[in-house]
């Protein structure tokens, strides 16, 4: 790539895209950086760190001399991720904020402010690669298996990858954290987010009882009987321990309870003990199918995940009704969840993805 192409890195004020922008640098890339915010709360908020993420970007910015550009996409994630994570909450699901974040926002919103800079190609700090075979493109796992990020990316378009670079795919965390201390980074220490997309870390209930009402209901045990109240579908998830606060007087021994099913039509949840049957599946239904690449023949074998950093899992899609696939996995599953991404892949090279709808045993 000629040193005169411009490539414009999301800086989030993170120890990965600090190393991203660096690399860029060392291959001869023209680079400067953007700072995006995207939740407008108060940065006083005691859960905000935008602040200090900029500080943070500005600093990596300036140790190695690039431009850093700031830019406020509050209102797009409000309309293209936020909304519809709330959505989704009230049917029952449970989104994944982090996949339509990436699609809408860091690779759409960011890729266009890039091109309007004069940008060629926008990168990002996430560990995945992108490769070129007969004109089209491929997302591909990254190098480091315990930090691969392609689960979250799997939305992308042709498009999208023709004009993304990640540069931390061929490399794992353990070197970027060197590179970013050799560096003098004050992002070289600093610890991952795991929190919502652009929100941050928070108490999970506690954020959500903001935008969404408490609709109380009844939580029972798997024949139905009543075993406490809860405080709406929303704030619970398939497979959910912590926060059920099941005490002693139910159940025939000490092992903790789950949550096995959201009752959307009777606002119940079912909640059993210990490693129960009701927990696993080995089949699904998923619908809003997204191929990198052309649509695979089906029926097709492969592997899946229905979560982030679960091991690769063998399964056979098919076509099912109404625009949507069938997954068949050759293991039991635990703890499938209807709202989230099932990804698939051929090897390291991802295929694409779709939303889990609802789970059933064949």
């Amino acid at each position: 790539m000629s040193s005169k192409s411009k490539v414009i890195v999301g800086l989030s004020g993170g120890v990965d895209s600090s190393v991203a922008a660096y690399l860029l640098l060392r291959q001869g890339y023209k680079v400067e950086a953007l700072f995006m915010k995207n939740w407008d709360e108060d940065d006083e908020d005691e859960y905000c760190s935008a602040s200090e993420d900029l500080a943070d970007a500005q600093q990596v910015a300036d140790e190695l001399g690039i431009k850093l550009h700031t830019v406020n996409f509050s209102h797009e994630y409000w309309e293209d991720v936020f909304e519809h994570f709330l959505d989704e909450h009230k049917k029952g699901r449970t989104p994944n904020p982090d996949v339509l974040c990436n699609q809408r926002i860091k690779f759409k919103a960011f890729l266009d402010y890039a091109k309007d800079l004069g940008a060629t190609k926008i990168a990002t700090g996430h560990y995945a690669r992108i490769s070129q075979e007969n004109g089209k493109y491929f997302l591909k796992a990254g190098i480091d298996g315990n930090k691969d990020q392609s689960y979250f990316l799997h939305l992308l378009n042709q498009e999208q990858l023709s004009q993304s670079l990640f540069p931390l795919g061929e490399i794992d965390k353990q070197e970027v954290r060197d590179i970013a201390r050799n560096n003098n980074f004050a992002t070289a220490e600093k610890k991952d987010s795991t929190g919502i997309c652009f929100i941050g870390e928070r108490p999970f209930s506690e954020f959500l009882t903001t935008f969404l009402p408490k609709e109380k209901g009844d939580i029972i045990d798997q024949d139905g009987s009543f075993i406490k109240h809860h405080n709406g579908l929303p704030f619970y998830t398939i497979g959910q321990r912590k926060g059920l606060e099941i005490g002693g007087g139910h159940g025939d021994s000490q092992e903790p309870w789950f949550v096995a099913d959201k009752l959307t039509e009777s606002n119940q949840i079912v909640a059993v003990q210990g490693d129960h049957h009701l927990l696993y599946h080995n089949s699904l239904v998923a619908d809003d199918i997204h191929w990198i690449d052309d649509e695979p023949e089906m029926p097709f074998q492969c592997s899946a995940k229905i979560r982030y950093r679960q091991a690769s899992q063998d399964c056979t899609v098919t076509v099912g009704e109404s625009q949507t696939i069938k997954v068949c996995f050759k293991e039991l599953q635990r703890a499938i969840t209807p709202g989230q991404s099932i990804v698939f892949y051929h090897g390291n090279k991802c295929l694409g993805g779709s939303v889990i709808k609802s789970r059933y045993n064949e």
